[in-house]
């Protein structure tokens, strides 16, 4: 679905940000529009994923992980794309809306980092330089990635604000952008904020969706009983949910970062343990205490480790057409080891909550069901932080 004109999926999204902002939003929506309107634009997008980006992501079936079950387990392989994430797909498509709005420098905020390297990627390939947010935690457990992003030629800046994780990047980026909206496109990396990100970000992101699709159907001749993905922000999970929404036989499965337990209060499951509020400039689920301040948000993924989500997923849960689990750092870490045993293939820990559900699940479903799930990333970012966990 397309948010109304204000920006809104049902009761969630909308426009909460500075004054600064507002005209900077809306140069930014009718770009889109625009943009969104012109094939020469989408002709261009395409080409770059297919000769840049290596799309289509292939559809690989599981042969031994979660072997005892007798559904069939699938993963969209978006740890294959140049950068090993999903985040390269919104990057492209913001540098080129930057390119035609005149925009001549690209901020962007990040977690994991992966969203810092596609960013700092298109800017080496389009020739604008980029400066990365990042929080100083995040700084310290992506080491790698904030050396890939020099390496192509990105400022990263560390954050050390608040817990100086995603959530301070995210309000640092804000912050510059506010000062530099004149020369400056921000290129936000989930599917959060102030309209038109929401929606930007899907649509640019929904390619997962829609070839993951056409892969099954070619392969197997019907659609997935269930399509699952983890869930920080949401923008991988969004993208392959869009190609499935209007399929209600299709269960929609959406998997938060449990940490330590939801219980325990030392989690990012917004969605399961949050209440509705504003964060970012829009509306949504967010986690916080009874006089409205964001709490800090915990996971072992730096990339879930988020204290909100797109207001797309607040309506999702709200209208029941997607169910939103948990998933706790203690169970992906051990999905993440096993599933590179079993498969030779490293997932990223944001992925690896996806993956320990679905292997779950697989166990309710029998041999005529299809479970698709995001491989989002790949985890070569991650290895320090496990190895470190033993």
């Amino acid at each position: 679905m397309k948010p109304d004109t204000r920006g809104y999926f049902g009761e969630f999204g909308g426009r909460f940000v500075p004054e600064v902002l507002i005209a900077a939003l809306e140069e930014l929506d009718a770009a889109v529009n625009e943009a969104f309107a012109d094939p020469g634009f989408w002709r261009e997008y395409n080409v770059i994923l297919r000769d840049y980006v290596g799309r289509p992501s292939p559809l690989y079936r599981c042969e031994r992980f979660a072997a005892d079950s007798a559904a069939t387990l699938l993963m969209k392989r978006e740890d294959t794309n140049h950068t090993g994430a999903h985040k390269i797909n919104n990057a492209v498509g913001q540098a080129l809306l930057a390119r035609r709005m005149g925009k001549t420098r690209l901020i962007a905020e990040t977690g994991a980092g992966q969203h810092g390297v596609a960013v700092a990627t298109v800017g080496a390939k389009f020739g604008l330089p980029v400066d990365v947010y990042m929080g100083a935690v995040d700084v310290e457990r992506q080491s790698l990635n904030v050396f890939v992003m020099q390496l192509l030629g990105a400022q990263v800046h560390p954050v050390s604000s608040g817990s100086q994780t995603l959530k301070d990047a995210v309000n640092e980026a804000f912050r510059v952008w506010c000062e530099r909206v004149e020369d400056s496109f921000y290129v936000l990396g989930s599917v959060v904020g102030a309209h038109p990100y929401p929606y930007l970000v899907r649509e640019l992101q929904k390619v997962i969706g829609i070839e993951a699709r056409r892969q099954c159907m070619e392969r197997f001749g019907r659609l997935p009983s269930d399509v699952v993905a983890c869930v920080g922000g949401g923008s991988n999970a969004i993208g392959l949910f869009a190609g499935f929404i209007d399929d209600q036989r299709v269960q929609l499965w959406g998997v938060e970062a449990g940490g330590e337990g939801v219980a325990t209060g030392h989690s990012a499951a917004s969605l399961g343990a949050g209440s509705v509020g504003v964060l970012h400039g829009s509306r949504s689920y967010v986690l916080q205490d009874d006089e409205g301040q964001v709490r800090e948000a915990h996971s072992i993924s730096a990339g879930l480790d988020y204290p909100g989500v797109g207001p797309e997923h607040a309506f999702l849960k709200g209208s029941g057409r997607a169910t939103y689990v948990d998933v706790t750092d203690a169970e992906a870490l051990e999905a993440f080891n096993q599933f590179a045993r079993s498969e030779g293939i490293i997932p990223a820990l944001e992925s690896a909550h996806a993956i320990a559900f679905a292997r779950e699940l697989a166990t309710h479903r029998g041999p005529d069901d299809l479970i698709l799930v995001s491989l989002s990333g790949r985890g070569e970012k991650d290895l320090a932080q496990v190895r470190c966990r033993g």
